[in-house]
């Protein structure tokens, strides 16, 4: 059995801020890797395309840079300029801030970033699995990007999507919609 088979999610753990329809999904993770070694997995493209659920065409360390940043499992891309990069502790491009805080010999890392009210859940199961994801790269031992649709499929987003859900207060969105599950 290969470590992504063995992968198990843990509890959902994350905070909201509501703001009419648009939200904040604010997720907190502690690490055990420098600030330096986090930030590099955050800026690097070859990092990015390991855990994250887009891609990008170029370092996303620099401001003032504009990428263009892919979802994973769509054809569209968006051009995103990154508006702050203080190294190695704030990050931010598009609807994504990424805060790093020295902790021991550690890195605890908070991304937040704005969600329609309506896929709040589904998207913090996203970026739960994603920073799972990124911690395993970080330890050196990956199991390869979960995201998009790959992500959906698997048996601990629909579990995190459904606590996220509860832990919200809103009713879990069923995915993929009730129409296209009759097609």
């Amino acid at each position: 059995m290969t470590d992504r088979e063995q992968y198990t999610p843990g509890p959902a753990s994350a905070q909201v801020k509501k703001d009419g329809e648009k939200w904040t999904l604010i997720l907190v993770r502690e690490l055990r890797h420098s600030p330096e070694k986090v930030w590099q997995a955050l800026i690097d493209p070859a990092h990015v395309s390991e855990w994250a659920p887009f891609e990008v065409d170029g370092s996303l360390g620099t401001v003032g840079t504009t990428v263009q940043l892919t979802w994973v499992g769509t054809s569209t891309s968006f051009e995103t300029t990154v508006t702050r990069a203080d190294a190695p502790k704030l990050l931010e491009y598009g609807e994504i801030r990424w805060e790093l805080e020295a902790l021991g010999a550690g890195t605890r890392l908070t991304l937040s970033t704005y969600i329609d009210r309506r896929f709040i859940s589904m998207g913090a199961a996203g970026w739960h699995i994603a920073l799972d994801v990124l911690d395993r790269l970080l330890n050196g031992t990956p199991i390869s990007r979960i995201a998009g649709a790959d992500a959906m499929k698997f048996a601990g987003w629909q579990r995190l999507n459904a606590e996220y859900a509860e832990q919200f207060g809103i009713e879990a969105p069923s995915w993929p919609p009730k129409a296209a599950q009759k097609s």
